[in-house]
C-alpha cells in the first residue's frame, strides 16, 4: 500500500450532490408536503385496536398546531423544547411544530433514569417539555415529580427552580390521555393545542420563513458509555441534507414503507426513518417499543417494505414463533446476506445494505459512504469515500499530526453535515485548530481515498506489535453459526502486551466449541488477529446499551475476569 500521499481526501462539491431540497426542517416539511400531498406518510397502531393514519398535509397542520401553541409558551428562536416520547404521531408532529416555532428540538431517552433525566433537563435548558407519561414500567410524570417538587402543586406555565431554571411547561400526551385533566403543573396534550387557538397561523409562516440552513435544529444526546452524555447540536441543513442524502443511497421510492421501533431520538434513526423515508415519499410505520410478536404483526399488515432493525432486534425477531409463516414478501429494502441468520421463506428480496458507510451523531450520521448498488469489488474491506463537501484525515492521536495513507490513527472530518458544538464545550475543545472534529475511531485511508475503520483509537488491540481492529474480528465471528452476540476485545499479556479475546454469547440450543471455533476463523483472519481464547458470556454480562451496543470497558472486565490472574500467561 502506498504510504507518501498525505491522508487527507476531498468528497465531491456539495454542489454537485443530485436530490438536494430544502434546507431547513420547515421547508422539508412544506416541499414534501406540497409534493406527495395526500399521500400517506404515518401510521400507528394502537394497543386498543385504533389504527391512525396520517397524510403528509395532516402532518403539516397537526405540526402547525403544535407551533401555534408553542408560540402561546413563549417560544422564541432557537429555544430548546424537549420530546420525551416513545415512537408516536406526536414525536413527529412535536418535531416539525417546534421547528415551525423557531426552536430547537431536544430528543430525550425514554431509557432516561431520574438522575439522567435531571442531567438531561438541566444541560439542555429546555423550558418546554412535550412527555409521554407511561413507557413501559416508568411513570414520567411521577418521576417529574420527585424532580420538580413544583410538579404537583404549581400551575401550567409557573414552574421554575434552582435545578431547572428555564423550565416552565410540562405537557403529557399518552394513549389514555384524551379526556384527561390538567395535573398541577402537568397540562394534557389537548389543553396545550388549545393554547395555540389565539395564535394567527401567518406567525407560524413568517417564522418558517425565518427559519435558516446554519441554525440549530436538533440537540441529541451520545449514549454517554463513557461520561456523561454530550449535547450534540446539529444545524437545519445538516439534518436536511442527510434526510435527502438517504433516499439517494439507500435508493428509496415512493412506495417505501419503513418500520422502526427504535427512538427518534437517536440521530441514525431519525435521519433514515424520518429523513430517508419522506424524502422519498413513503409511510413510516411506527411501533412505540420494540416487541417481537407485534412487530412482526404489524410488518405484514402494512406491508413493510424497509424493516428498520438493529442486529439483536433481527434475532428476536427470528427467534418468535411466528417469524417463519409470517408473509413478510413485501420486505424489499432489506439485506438477508447481513441480517438473517436463517432462511424465512417468503422473503426473496436480493437487495443489499451499502456496505461501506462511517459515520457519527457529530456529523449527524453517515460522512463516507458508498451507495446500495456499488460492486462489492469497491466495498469490501472498507467504509467509503467522503460523501460531498466533506473533506477526511487520520491523525496522530497525540501530536494531531496528519499522517500519510495506510498508516493507522484518529480519524477526523469536517464537512456540511459538521454539528454545531457540543453545549456548554468551547470550539476549540470541540474541533481542532483547523476546523475537523477528531471522532476518537481509529483506521487508516487506503490507497483509494476510502477510510477504513478499526475500532476507538482505545480498543485497537496492540498485540506482538501489530494492530488488530477488534470490528474486523467480530465481522467474522458474528457469521459463524450459533454466535448470536460477540465482541472482541484485549487483554493484558506479558510477552504480546495484548492478547486478542473473543466472548461470544450463543444462540438458543447452541453448543459452540472454542477449538472449533477458533480452527474456523484461522481460515479468514491472519494468524495475528485470530483470537487466543473465545469465551462464553450472557447478554447480562456483555450490559447492552440501550442502542445495543456493547461497553468496550464492559467487555474487557468480563474477560479479564473469566481468565483470572492466568491471563498474563
Amino acid at each position: 500500500m502506498t504510504v507518501t500521499e498525505p491522508a487527507l481526501v476531498h468528497g465531491p462539491p456539495l454542489a454537485e450532490e443530485p436530490g438536494l431540497g430544502a434546507m431547513t426542517l420547515p421547508g422539508f416539511l412544506g416541499e414534501v408536503a406540497e409534493k406527495y400531498g395526500a399521500r400517506e406518510a404515518l401510521v400507528m397502531h394502537h394497543r386498543a385496536g385504533k389504527v391512525e393514519r396520517w397524510t403528509y398535509l395532516d402532518l403539516q397542520e397537526r405540526a402547525c398546531e403544535v407551533a401555534r401553541a408553542l408560540v402561546a409558551c413563549g417560544v422564541g428562536k432557537g429555544d430548546p423544547v424537549g420530546i420525551l416520547m416513545t415512537n408516536r404521531l406526536e414525536w413527529v408532529s412535536a418535531c416539525f411544530g417546534i421547528s415551525l416555532a423557531g426552536g430547537t428540538v431536544v430528543g430525550l431517552s425514554t431509557f432516561s433514569t431520574p438522575d439522567e433525566l435531571a442531567y438531561l433537563l438541566s444541560a439542555s435548558g429546555a423550558g418546554v417539555l412535550l412527555f409521554e407519561r407511561h413507557v413501559i414500567a416508568k411513570d414520567f410524570a411521577a418521576i417529574l415529580e420527585q424532580l420538580e417538587p413544583n410538579v404537583a402543586c404549581g400551575a401550567p406555565g409557573a414552574l421554575g427552580s434552582s435545578d431547572f431554571p428555564f423550565l416552565r411547561h410540562l405537557v403529557e400526551v399518552d394513549p389514555a390521555a384524551s379526556g384527561s385533566r390538567d395535573c398541577g403543573a402537568i397540562e394534557s396534550w389537548e389543553r396545550f393545542l388549545q393554547r395555540g387557538e389565539s395564535v394567527p397561523v401567518g406567525i407560524i409562516e413568517k417564522r418558517r420563513e425565518a427559519a435558516r440552513p446554519s441554525d440549530p435544529a436538533l440537540l441529541f444526546f451520545s449514549s454517554g458509555s463513557t461520561g456523561k452524555p454530550k449535547g450534540i447540536l446539529n444545524s437545519h441543513r445538516a439534518v436536511c441534507i442527510q434526510g435527502w442524502r438517504n433516499r439517494r443511497i439507500y435508493a428509496f421510492d415512493a412506495p417505501v414503507r419503513t418500520w422502526s421501533a427504535n427512538g427518534l431520538f437517536w440521530s441514525g434513526n431519525f435521519a433514515i426513518a424520518i429523513g430517508g423515508t419522506f424524502a422519498g415519499g413513503g409511510a413510516l410505520v411506527l411501533q412505540p417499543t420494540f416487541v417481537p410478536s407485534e412487530a412482526i404483526r404489524l410488518m405484514e399488515a402494512e406491508r413493510v417494505t424497509l424493516p428498520y432493525c438493529w442486529p439483536h432486534q433481527w434475532a428476536q425477531l427470528e427467534a418468535e414463533p411466528g417469524w417463519h409463516n409470517a408473509d413478510l414478501s413485501s420486505f424489499h429494502y432489506c439485506d438477508v446476506e447481513r441480517n438473517l441468520r436463517h432462511r424465512q421463506e417468503s422473503i426473496t428480496t436480493t437487495w443489499l445494505d451499502p456496505r461501506a458507510s462511517y459515520g457519527s451523531t457529530e456529523t449527524f450520521t453517515i460522512s463516507t459512504s458508498y451507495p446500495v448498488d456499488t460492486p462489492r469489488a469497491l466495498w469490501e474491506g472498507n467504509n467509503g469515500p467522503p460523501l460531498p463537501g466533506n473533506i477526511i484525515k487520520v491523525v496522530d492521536p497525540e501530536t494531531g499530526r496528519t499522517l500519510k495513507r495506510g498508516e493507522t490513527g484518529e480519524f477526523a472530518v469536517k464537512g456540511p453535515t459538521l454539528m454545531l458544538g457540543y453545549i456548554g464545550v468551547p470550539s476549540e475543545e470541540a474541533l481542532d485548530e483547523a476546523g475537523f472534529y477528531r471522532s476518537g475511531d481509529g483506521g487508516f485511508i487506503d490507497d483509494k481515498g476510502r477510510f477504513v475503520f478499526q475500532g476507538r483509537i482505545n480498543d485497537i488491540i496492540k498485540t506482538g506489535g501489530a494492530n488488530v481492529s477488534p470490528v474486523e474480528v467480530d465481522w467474522e465471528l458474528g457469521s459463524f453459526p450459533g454466535v448470536k452476540i460477540c465482541k472482541t476485545t484485549g487483554v493484558p499479556h506479558d510477552t504480546l502486551g495484548e492478547m486478542v479475546v473473543s466472548l461470544i454469547v450463543p444462540e438458543v440450543g447452541s453448543d459452540l466449541d472454542e477449538s472449533g471455533v477458533i480452527s474456523w476463523l484461522k481460515t479468514r483472519l491472519a494468524s495475528y488477529k485470530v483470537p487466543r481464547r473465545i469465551l462464553i458470556a450472557t447478554e447480562e454480562d456483555l450490559n447492552l446499551t440501550g442502542t445495543a451496543k456493547i461497553k468496550p470497558e464492559d467487555a474487557r472486565k468480563v474477560a479479564m475476569a473469566r481468565l483470572g490472574h492466568d491471563a498474563a500467561t
